[in-house]
C-alpha cells in the first residue's frame, strides 16, 4: 500500500477548487467542497480523459467530464449519467498539520 502524499496546504485549495496530485503513475483529483476534501482518480471511467479538466458543481458535489459530459459524484465516485456507467476510484483524504494528504490505497 502506498504512503500518504502531500497535496497542498489547506489554504491553497479554496472551497470549490480542485487540484491534481500524483501517487506514482496515478493522477488523483482532489476537490475542496466547503472544507471537506474528496479525492478521485483523475480519469473518466467512460474514456481515458482527465476529470480535472471538467467543471465542479459544489452545490451538487459533482464534476463533469468535458469530453462527453459524464458526471460523477465527488463524494463517492459514482457515475451519475451516461455515457459513463462505472464509478471512478475514490481515495482516502486526511488533513494533518495544515496540509491535505491522499494516497492510492488500491
Amino acid at each position: 500500500m502506498s504512503d500518504w502524499i502531500r497535496v497542498c496546504d489547506t489554504g491553497e485549495l479554496l472551497p470549490g477548487e480542485k487540484t491534481v496530485a500524483w501517487d506514482g503513475d496515478t493522477p488523483i483529483l482532489v476537490v475542496n467542497l466547503d472544507g471537506e476534501y474528496y479525492a478521485l482518480e483523475d480519469q473518466c471511467s467512460h474514456e481515458d480523459y482527465e476529470l480535472s479538466a471538467g467543471e465542479v458543481d459544489p452545490g451538487a458535489a459533482t464534476i463533469e467530464c468535458t469530453l462527453h459530459g459524464a458526471k460523477f459524484d465527488l463524494r463517492d465516485g459514482r457515475a451519475l449519467c451516461a455515457p459513463a456507467h462505472a464509478p471512478v476510484a475514490k481515495f482516502p483524504v486526511k488533513v494533518e498539520d495544515g496540509a491535505v494528504w491522499t494516497r492510492d490505497d488500491r
